[in-house]
């Protein structure tokens, strides 16, 4: 009666080996593959939905003037632009809940182990003065943002500048840029342009219908 001899059996053992090492390598392969393609869909998700609300709110400021005492070098307005932070006051599209006219903040913070681009919003109730922070309603925009940076455009009809800090006391920007950095990699620049509400405008709320 034949059968097979130990070489044989080796031979086969190690072919067997072979073929599920290749299969382990292609199947892991796979799943990293799969894993980049969801964190880049996740990140292009996150991109669309922050920088869709930034061009919503920060796209409309309104120009009234801050009740406050200003220093030398501080806008008149409500609005506050530093180098990692932005303050204004402006328009919360209906869209994303109640419309009408809120103060906002912008900037990076603390979110659980990681910081995160944060906006803070309290609606306007006819205060001339920012508000509390600490008390107003806050929505993660980009979570583990590892870097952020804002610059104001100061144009005079033939050339602009970028500041990193507006100091302007009598004019507001007339455009902002955003950059924003995370584990995956830097986001392009977001230059979003700030249209100026009408001055005159004395309401205090209000739903606001439309992609404005």
């Amino acid at each position: 009666m034949s059968g097979f001899t130990l070489v044989e059996i080796l031979v086969v053992m190690t072919l067997m080996s072979m073929v599920m090492l290749a299969l382990g390598a292609a199947m892991r392969t796979i799943a990293q593959t799969e894993e980049r393609v969801d964190q880049r869909l996740q990140r292009a998700d996150d991109m669309r939905v922050a920088t869709g609300f930034l061009s919503s709110t920060l796209g409309r400021i309104s120009p009234r003037k801050s009740a406050a005492p200003t220093q030398v070098g501080q806008s008149l307005y409500l609005f506050a632009g530093a180098q990692s932070t932005v303050m204004w006051l402006g328009v919360m599209p209906a869209r994303y809940g109640a419309g009408g006219r809120y103060f906002f903040r912008l900037s990076l913070e603390s979110a659980g182990l990681n910081p995160a681009l944060v906006i803070r919003f309290v609606p306007w109730n006819g205060n001339a003065v920012f508000p509390d922070w600490g008390q107003a309603e806050s929505r993660v925009l980009v979570a583990n943002a590892t870097g952020f940076a804002l610059e104001y455009a100061d144009e005079d009809g033939s050339s602009i500048a970028w500041l990193p800090q507006w100091a302007e006391a009598q004019r507001l920007p007339t455009r902002v840029r955003i950059s924003v950095r995370t584990p995956a990699g830097d986001w392009p620049f977001l230059t979003i342009a700030m249209r100026q509400l009408p001055a005159g405008d004395n309401g205090r709320g209000g739903f606001v219908f439309g992609p404005e």
